[in-house]
């Protein structure tokens, strides 16, 4: 097996991918517990956090705040450990985030 491609995606998007067999449902109903988001909108969420045009987040950064859906600054914080952005630069993220 030849790995083409490597790319960070959210468990909105494995749940999606999860085939449709016996062991898949138990993969999804796993995965059901932790998903914050309708699959169907996180196309939408991850092209608009994309669209802020933060330097500092990575597309590693978009689908952590994807999975945890950060309501406040300390839990965004808390997802961004290693990214130190600023007041304007949060409150954009959030604003996003809330919309959903």
């Amino acid at each position: 097996m030849v790995i083409k491609e490597e790319r960070p995606i959210t468990l909105a998007e494995v749940y999606d991918s999860v085939g449709d067999n016996e062991k898949a449902e138990g993969v999804k109903k796993f995965l059901k517990t932790f998903i914050k988001i309708d699959g169907s909108k996180v196309k939408e969420l991850k092209e608009e956090l994309t669209s802020l045009d933060l330097i500092k987040l990575k597309d590693s950064h978009i689908v952590k705040i994807i999975d945890f859906m950060p309501e406040d600054t300390s839990e965004l914080n808390k997802i961004l450990v290693e990214v130190s952005l600023d007041e304007e630069e949060i409150n954009k993220v959030l604003d996003v985030v809330k919309k959903y």
